[in-house]
């Protein structure tokens, strides 16, 4: 027989932030109990709501499962003397495991005899289990940040107020913080009331019938059916963002949608402004029109029914009407304040107490970006842009509007800046230089802003690197990861002629002119080698094979375009090229030997035949090619197909050198000139790829 398990922990309101994640633990913690403790069950059911979070355990068996364990003991020889007496240590063994030694059995393992001692344990009820079994479950939960509440030592996400444990018809007895476990569950705070629930099945409809949707994945579909029914009748576009559908789904016990209204004078402030106000003070849905424009309404979701939905919107527009005059507020007393003096403010800004000002860092991020665009060979126009904007990048981090909405960074530096004046493509800088601020998002579309923007992430990343701050583990509080992934990104996307490693030596120099390096340049060279790898890997992984990835970044990873474009050549060829499998072989075969030449030069004058020559003249060409970056689009090729084609091509000549020359000749330097041979031909190789790391099925 089996029943279904409920548990329910009642709670003061949680932060909505935490709930998602506490459902999703305290589901994981009764699964892992229940298999822990051999009681079968069909499935688990995790609920959350701001005041409770809950667990339905369907068909939970009534009794642990029989088990018959064989548990390996001492061999033999240490188990039995020379008269085939037990020993001590065969003894203790027996008393350790219940058994009699009578009862031991013998199996051999690895040519040894061992003793085998069968347990067999009798499944106890689950009733007797319970109690202890989701006290520990509770107990053990834990949380970003805790509370202690009365007298007690007890550590929760908020105080406890009520629990419901019920196996079927019975209560599971168990007490925590002087609250006891019964069946008796809370309603919606307004709505709904006590309720007495019979039966554990029960609970979802139970809770219903007191106004409150306990299954978050109803709660969130009604909530967006209610949403777009809103913007179907009004023929409005209601812009719903993940984030804070997630957070509203954990505000609300029972979900009801509503819009309202607020003045079209505000329309006159960047919508960016009025959509963050919204979203971030208001938890408010903004409303658009076809072409993405602000519309002077809002929806709002409400923890309540439809009555008086009047009286609910006047109140939200009330409140929304003091958030928005804020804004306007600021926004207009920002633009009062010349760019100059916001720039002077910012050295009273710390950046980071060991790498200065934000005033210092907008210095190093100029010198760098000048640097990177003297690399890139920009015109002066967009090079004199690039200086503007890297001085400027920062400003807005002073004004009030950002210091109310830090997300707006780089949002009102743009605006600011066109409304001071500056140049359009100086303006667009100041917000592309953030890009990408996140997984997804798309980098700077201007090169004016990307430059920017890869000195202002290798600035702070090397500065990091400098002074000991490197990410370990899941600790990462200065996004390191995200700003390394965003350069990648950025030189990716804009096939940007430069290298890793050329970013690296410009914000080393930088920093180290301005003393900020705690350690030696070698040492951060090798840890922001190291981490960039990682990056690189990542950005590969998500479109190629494991040993394609290996294999192409072992040939050097610096040109990110590069690599890539390597990846995907030698991608398609594994995968389609059928002879490519002992073209590998081939160049597999020169890697193994190639690793025993002592470092000579090639010398022609020692070749004794043709082979040796074919393969040496054959090599040269593709050196030479690969020096000039001669591999050009041929074909409907890109030139690291070029490039692979021109190495598939000395297939040939090293499989007749193979098969026609003694590699290992008795004449010494006859014999170390074939390896330096190969040993060429094998850094030619491998400056594309190491194709030694590719596996084959």
């Amino acid at each position: 027989m089996a029943k279904d398990l409920l548990l329910e922990i009642g709670l003061e309101e949680v932060p909505a932030r935490f709930l998602r994640a506490a459902m999703d633990q305290l589901r994981e913690k009764t699964e892992k109990w229940l298999e822990a403790s051999r009681l079968g069950y069909d499935k688990v059911e995790a609920y959350a709501t701001p005041r409770r979070l809950a667990v339905l355990a369907r068909g939970v068996a009534e009794k642990q499962d029989d088990v018959n364990e064989e548990v390996k003991g001492p061999s033999r020889k240490i188990a039995q003397d020379a008269n085939g007496e037990w020993t001590k240590a065969a003894l203790g063994f027996a008393r350790s495991q219940g058994v009699e030694a009578s009862d031991f059995t013998f199996k051999e393992v690895g040519g040894v005899e061992y003793i085998y001692a069968t347990k067999s344990l009798n499944g106890q009820e689950a009733s007797a289990l319970l109690p202890e079994g989701l006290k520990g479950i509770i107990t053990s939960m834990t949380f970003p940040k805790n509370m202690r509440w009365g007298a007690y030592d007890f550590r929760f996400i908020r105080p406890i107020r009520w629990m419901v444990a019920l196996f079927g018809e019975e209560v599971v007895p168990f007490e925590i913080t002087d609250v006891a476990s019964g069946r008796v569950s809370r309603g919606h705070r307004f709505l709904g009331s006590e309720t007495s629930i019979a039966r554990a099945a029960d609970y979802v409809e139970a809770l219903r019938a007191e106004h409150v949707m306990v299954d978050t994945e109803e709660r969130e579909k009604l909530i967006l059916k209610q949403i777009r029914d809103l913007a179907e009748q009004k023929n409005w576009n209601i812009a719903i963002k993940e984030d804070l559908l997630e957070e509203v789904l954990f505000l609300v016990e029972t979900p009801t949608a509503l819009f309202g209204t607020f003045e079209e004078s505000f329309l006159n402030i960047p919508q960016e402004v009025l959509i963050t106000s919204m979203r971030e003070h208001q938890r408010y849905f903004p409303v658009l029109d076809a072409e993405g424009k602000l519309l002077p309404f809002f929806v709002t979701v409400r923890n309540g029914d439809d009555k008086s939905l009047d009286v609910i919107a006047k109140g939200n527009e009330k409140v929304l009407r003091a958030r928005l005059s804020d804004a306007k507020f600021f926004y207009e007393e920002d633009q009062k304040v010349q760019i100059k003096d916001a720039l002077s403010k910012l050295e009273n800004v710390v950046f980071h107490e060991e790498l200065g000002s934000t005033g210092d860092k907008v210095r190093r991020i100029r010198q760098t970006a000048d640097k990177i665009a003297s690399l890139l060979n920009l015109d002066s126009e967009d090079a004199q842009d690039v200086s503007r904007a890297a001085d400027i990048c920062k400003f807005d981090l002073v004004t009030q509007m950002v210091y109310e909405f830090p997300e707006l960074q780089g949002v009102m530096g743009e605006d600011y800046a066109r409304k001071a004046g500056e140049k359009e493509a100086v303006a667009r800088a100041v917000f592309e230089h953030y890009q990408p601020r996140f997984a997804g998002e798309s980098v700077p579309s201007s090169i004016v802003g990307s430059v920017v923007s890869l000195a202002d992430k290798t600035d702070a990343i090397v500065g990091f690197f400098g002074i000991g701050i490197i990410p370990t583990g899941s600790q990462d509080p200065y996004a390191l990861r995200r700003q390394a992934a965003g350069i990648v990104q950025i030189l990716l996307d804009h096939k940007l002629e430069l290298t890793l490693d050329e970013l690296f030596e410009l914000s080393i120099s930088v920093h180290e002119q301005a003393g900020n390096l705690k350690r030696t340049p070698e040492e951060v060279r090798k840890d922001l080698h190291d981490f960039f790898e990682l990056r690189v890997k990542k950005l590969l992984s998500d479109t190629l094979r494991y040993d394609v990835v290996d294999a192409v970044i072992a040939a050097g990873f610096g040109d990110v375009p590069a690599v890539v474009s390597r990846g995907k050549a030698l991608m398609n060829a594994v995968l389609h090229e059928e002879d490519f499998k002992t073209t590998v072989e081939s160049f597999t075969r020169t890697s193994n030997l190639a690793a025993k030449a002592d470092g000579r030069e090639v010398k022609p004058e020692l070749f004794e035949g043709e082979p040796e020559r074919e393969l040496y003249e054959a090599w040269t060409r593709l050196h030479e090619q690969q020096d000039t970056g001669a591999f050009g689009k041929e074909d409907g090729m890109s030139a690291a197909q070029a490039e692979l084609t021109a190495l598939s091509g000395l297939k040939q000549p090293i499989t007749t050198f193979f098969d026609r020359v003694m590699v290992m000749a008795e004449d010494e330097n006859v014999r170390a000139n074939r390896l330096a041979l190969l040993a060429a031909v094998d850094g030619g190789l491998k400056r594309f790829a190491d194709f030694g790391k590719l596996v084959w099925q």
